[in-house]
């Protein structure tokens, strides 16, 4: 364990520390859940990173492709051949950026907002059937806390890519 994980676990209590154990747990059966659908829908024509890319253009507006790769926490070379699809398939085009005409941006096209919306819809009705049995003023609490923890998690991003996803190094057990 690095110096700061151990000292950032001394200042958390063993209610917390398991809490965080929970949390992970629920996270990592989420991630492979969406994993098993994420497959289904590549199966069926539609690509995890397409969905997210233009979503990501969609909330931003134009961006450059630098920016876009910075935004999904992802390099810019696969970031580009990913987009070079959403191009040749219509999804996405490159328009000269109005700050800069040497360089360009990349914007949604209506096709790529459609599939989009529809994959919002579908998606949106499969997991309102997930909750469909709870009271509803359940649902919104947990939607508010949910919302919350990925705010609070997209901040804490950082610090957790260096404490959790750092390589070992030799000697240390």
């Amino acid at each position: 364990m690095s110096n700061a994980v151990a000292q950032d676990s001394c200042t958390l209590t063993q209610r917390e520390i398991e809490s965080g154990r929970r949390l992970a747990a629920a996270m990592f059966g989420i991630g492979k859940q969406q994993a098993k659908l994420m497959i289904k829908m590549s199966k069926a024509g539609v690509d995890k990173s397409a969905i997210i890319l233009l979503k990501t253009l969609a909330a931003q507006g134009p961006i450059r492709l630098s920016a876009l790769a910075a935004a999904v926490h992802s390099d810019p070379s696969t970031v580009s051949r990913q987009v070079a699809a959403l191009v040749r398939h219509g999804l996405v085009v490159r328009q000269a950026d109005p700050a800069d005409g040497r360089a360009s941006v990349l914007v949604p096209t209506d096709e790529g907002l459609n599939l989009l919306e529809e994959q919002r819809r579908r998606l949106g009705i499969a997991l309102a059937k997930v909750v469909q049995g709870w009271d509803p003023d359940e649902v919104d609490r947990f939607l508010a806390m949910l919302e919350r923890f990925v705010v609070d998690h997209e901040r804490a991003l950082p610090e957790m890519i260096n404490e959790c996803a750092t390589a070992r190094s030799e000697g240390e057990n």
